[in-house]
């Protein structure tokens, strides 16, 4: 049996409700059917010999510090210093050779590549990360200093991406879209694998009591918080003067200090929640107001399928076609969240729309990829 070894900067076991540890969980959970796998990421120095999972600590704040400004030097991105242990290098060195594959996960762990390792390497590199930069740097105000932090991520990560494409023998990348921008010399190198839901359940039904406009999303992520900031501060004053019960309804990480900034009348902030069941029932839509998105938003697809009818920007809409509800402007955002609140033959089409397109990514079908993925 091969052995694969799978090299990720968050531990797939944490518990943590993200998209990215869900999917890294479901990707190991598969690949061991018919892989001998072995995993590695950060977190508290443990051996935990029931999931082969080995996790080396978090560098403390001063030596994070340190090595994000070593990246700077060797003109690395930032979040490779945040996310570096000497102790995860080291240990990857030395035994990357008792392994046929090393996968690595998120762009940020391509910094841990041994110089010499003999086997196959692949990169589930998943979006274009510094799109996303470039994208921030031009929604942030001039006077915020994160613009240009931001602008300098967006220069080094696009260099490190161009790095991948040389260096890695296989990269998966979620879009269609994506996958088409990438220069051509790459096409034999690069695999599309759609995002993917696990289970598919339909959990919305019209019902005019249903009161919320749901957003579920790591608050800790800045184009998630812009969208929230802006939503609270533009559109829900407009919409509570036409639906004075509709509520806001956040489910994601966030830190004290933006939940301090957020909370407002008709805004509920609730954390992350693993059973979104109850929430979906008692709301008439799910939002993704991005300005700023790359690649396929998992929130969408979160709504989608369990039948929520979704409000997407342009931005985010381009995956995803006529299968969910586009706004132009902030005036015909409310007009549409409205329409659903009030049209139950236009909330129950979005609804089974939702379900087939749900259907057509399901992981049952998107994770036999993986197997085409690694056939050499």
């Amino acid at each position: 049996m091969k052995k694969i070894l799978f090299i990720s900067t968050r531990n797939p076991y944490s518990g943590r409700y993200s998209g990215d540890v869900i999917r890294s969980q479901r990707i190991i959970k598969f690949l061991k059917k018919k892989f001998k796998v072995d995993v590695i990421s950060l977190g508290l120095n443990e051996k935990n010999s029931e999931n082969s999972l080995f996790k080396f600590r978090h560098p403390n704040f001063f030596l994070k510090i340190f090595y994000s400004f070593i990246s700077l030097v060797k003109l690395k991105p930032l979040q490779f210093g945040l996310f570096y242990s000497n102790e995860m290098k080291d240990y990857i060195e030395n035994n990357s050779n008792f392994y046929d594959y090393l996968f690595f996960y998120h762009i940020r762990s391509s910094q841990y590549l041994p110089f010499n390792f003999q086997g196959k390497t692949i990169l589930e590199m998943g979006d274009l990360y510094s799109n996303n930069y470039f994208q921030t740097y031009k929604s942030l105000h001039f006077l915020n200093p994160l613009k240009y932090i931001y602008f300098f991520e967006g220069i080094l990560v696009k260099k490190i991406e161009k790095e991948i494409f040389n260096k890695f023998d296989r990269i998966t990348i979620f879009s269609k879209n994506e996958s088409r921008n990438i220069n051509k010399h790459f096409k034999k190198k690069i695999f599309q694998i759609d995002e993917s839901v696990e289970s598919i359940s339909k959990k919305y039904s019209f019902s005019k009591k249903n009161s919320k406009i749901l957003f579920i999303g790591n608050l800790n992520y800045l184009p998630n918080l812009l969208a929230c900031k802006n939503f609270i501060k533009h559109i829900l004053p407009k919409l509570i003067k036409k639906l004075p019960q509709v509520k806001f309804c956040i489910i994601g990480h966030i830190s004290n200090f933006n939940k301090f900034l957020l909370q407002k009348p008709n805004v509920e902030i609730l954390g992350p929640k693993k059973d979104l069941s109850k929430y979906i029932k008692s709301s008439f839509c799910g939002l993704a107001n991005l300005d700023v998105a790359t690649g396929v938003q998992g929130k969408v697809l979160t709504y989608m399928a369990s039948g929520l009818p979704t409000i997407c920007s342009n931005q985010v809409a381009k995956n995803f076609g006529s299968n969910v509800i586009i706004y132009k402007n902030n005036s015909d955002l409310i007009e549409k969240i409205i329409s659903l609140k009030v049209n139950k033959a236009k909330s129950e089409n979005y609804s089974k729309k939702s379900i087939k397109y749900s259907k057509t990514l399901s992981w049952i079908k998107i994770n036999k990829k993986y197997l085409k993925l690694l056939d050499f």
